[in-house]
Parts: structure tokens; C-alpha cells; sequence
């Protein structure tokens, strides 16, 4: 049957307007709610389960701070729904039921073709030697409702966490990098984070994921949370900007020669996470600009929750997160 899912209104991008560069700051910032659903998809028999089985985790707020957090997530991959990918072949299925489109962008059935995107295998080698996965935070300043000014509390707090998860449980390599991009300000956190970016990568050539934590900003009546396996979990949102405006057209200074390795990331982590956990993810967001997602093709943007979520909230996305990373970039997906 088609799953009805109640619509949450949002509003993104406390800053993103402000990116890189000043050349398109007049270009109106995306501030008004939107409604927005997730895709239809069929209910399996086993749906009411929701992955209930998981052990608790240890206390979040304890255990923020630390590097390396012992890990209690399984790798199970239980499907609780099933995505018509005959329906997403309709393009403009897919957009209203998988996307929300930032007004001050526009997309086509040439770049967002569902066919080719889901046919790239976006498997990671872990036999490497090195870093497989890097996560870091061009906004390391956000925290949530109840964070107590300390770094653990913050989205730094977050990678900490996924960083242990997908080392201990899924055997990837992480390396999550401390940098601080936006100490006085964000207006220019994406430029000042490039360079950096560009030499930890240059310096740990196994790398073939990156990984942007962020968390939204919403309006202060908007509560991104949902129930999995019994606890309160902010929901979380995969990102992509597409290098183009409505006004402008491309943006030839923020060319993207990765585009379609990024969108396909996000769909088909979009994908996984419906199937896996239906719920959890927000809409896909596109919006013009870049955000960095140039410099590995395997890039992800994702928002955990908003500045309303507490911590413990979005500290229990971590293992939902992980997981639906792991099924992805190790294969499961395709099997």
C-alpha cells in the first residue's frame, strides 16, 4: 500500500545564501517554510519492528567529548518499506516526492535522471591503507537547544560519534578532521574550508568519501524528529547544490565537474534510508551555489536535525546514519 506521511513544514539555510564568495549576494536567500513529504513507498510485514531490536546506546551527553565512543549498532539491514523504482522513472515523480527545490535554483530530467544515478556503483574500497571516509564540519559552531558551549555538544560532537560507528561496527576508516571554519563568522566558512579540505585530501589519497556535518536552521515552532527503535531521532537531510541560479544561470566560478557522482550519493542514499528507515530523512534539498562538493565526487552534505533538537536527538541519528552510509558504500544496495 502507499504510506501517507504527514507533511512538516521547515525552513533551511540560516546562512547558505552566503557562500564562498559576495559576486551573488543579492540573490535572496531561501527563508520561507516549505511543505515537504517523503517519497511513497510499500509498507513490508515487518515494518512495525522499526529496528527495535538495537541495544541502548551509552549516555549521549557523557559520552559526547569522546574520541572513541564504543560503538553498540549492529550491522543489520532489514528493509521496513519498499521504493516503486518503476515510479521514479517519472521525473517529475521523483522531484515532488524525493526533492525539494530551492527557488533560487532549477534542475531537469538531463541531470536528474534517476536511471543513471542508481546505476552508479558508488562501492568504497576499505583494503586501502588509509582513510576511506572523511568527515568534517564547515560550520563546527552548531549546536542544538540544550548544548552547554562545549565542543563535544556541537556538531564536532556528532562526527565524533559517527566516526566511532563506522569504524568499530562497519570496519571503515575515518578520518574526521577538527577544523574550525566559522569561528567569526560564516559569511566566508566555505572558502576559508577549501584550501584546507583540498590538502587533507591531497595527504590521504585513499579517501573516497567526504562527509559535511552540518545541522539545519528552522523556524523555532519546527521540531525534526521521529521514532526509531524507540527513541526520539532528529530527522536528517541529504544536500546538494547545483552550481546554478535561477537568475544567473551556471556559475561558471563554482563549476562542479562531480555533479552527478553528488547527486547520485544523495539519491541513493535517500533511497536506502526510505527503505531502511522509513521517516528519517527529510526531502532532498537542492539549491544553487556548490558547497565544497566539488572536490570529491563521492560528497555528501547532510543536515542532522536543526538548532530545536536536543542532543540526545540527534546523537540517535548517529546509528541510523551510519547504517544507511554502511549498506550503501559497502555494496549492500546492490545485492
Amino acid at each position: 500500500m502507499e504510506l501517507a506521511t504527514p507533511v512538516m513544514a521547515y525552513v533551511y539555510g540560516e546562512d547558505e545564501a552566503k557562500d564562498e564568495l559576495t559576486l551573488l549576494a543579492a540573490i535572496e536567500n531561501s527563508g520561507k517554510q516549505e511543505d515537504t513529504k517523503n517519497a511513497d513507498i510499500e509498507i513490508s510485514a515487518d515494518a512495525q519492528k522499526a529496528n527495535g531490536d538495537e541495544e541502548e546506546t551509552q549516555d549521549p551527553i557523557a559520552a559526547a567529548g569522546a574520541e572513541n565512543v564504543a560503538a553498540t549498532a549492529t550491522p543489520v539491514w532489514t528493509k521496513q518499506a519498499e521504493v516503486n523504482r518503476d515510479k521514479l522513472l517519472d521525473f517529475d515523480y521523483l522531484v515532488k516526492n524525493f526533492y525539494r527545490i530551492d527557488r533560487t535554483t532549477t534542475i531537469d530530467s538531463s541531470e536528474l535522471n534517476p536511471g543513471q544515478l542508481l546505476a552508479k556503483d558508488l562501492t568504497i574500497d576499505t583494503n586501502v591503507g588509509g582513510p576511506v571516509i572523511l568527515i568534517y564540519h564547515t560550520h563546527s559552531q552548531e549546536g542544538f537547544v540544550d548544548s552547554d558551549g562545549s565542543e563535544g555538544m556541537t556538531v564536532m560532537g556528532l562526527g565524533d560519534r559517527l566516526t566511532s560507528l563506522l569504524q568499530d561496527t562497519y570496519g571503515i576508516p575515518v578520518l574526521h578532521h577538527r577544523g574550525k571554519y566559522d569561528v567569526d563568522g560564516r559569511d566566508y566558512a566555505y572558502s576559508n574550508a577549501e584550501p584546507e579540505i583540498r590538502q587533507v585530501l591531497a595527504d590521504n589519497p585513499t579517501i573516497q568519501v567526504v562527509i559535511d556535518l552540518h545541522r539545519d536552521g528552522v523556524g523555532d515552532d519546527v521540531h525534526l524528529v521521529t521514532d526509531i527503535g524507540g527513541k526520539q531521532t532528529a530527522k536528517i537531510m541529504f544536500f546538494n547544490g547545483l552550481s546554478r541560479t535561477t537568475s544567473t544561470g551556471p556559475i561558471d566560478y563554482l563549476q562542479n565537474p562531480n555533479l552527478q557522482d553528488n547527486l547520485a550519493t544523495s539519491l541513493q542514499m535517500q533511497i536506502a534510508a526510505a527503505e531502511l528507515y522509513p521517516g528519517f530523512t527529510r526531502p532532498v534539498f537542492l539549491k544553487g551555489y556548490r558547497y565544497n562538493m566539488h572536490m570529491c565526487p563521492k560528497s555528501m552534505l547532510i543536515e542532522v536535525g536543526a538548532q530545536t533538537n536536543t542532543f540526545e536527538e540527534v546523537y540517535n541519528a548517529m546509528d541510523p546514519l551510519a547504517n544507511i552510509l554502511a549498506y550503501v558504500l559497502l555494496g549492500q544496495s546492490h545485492t
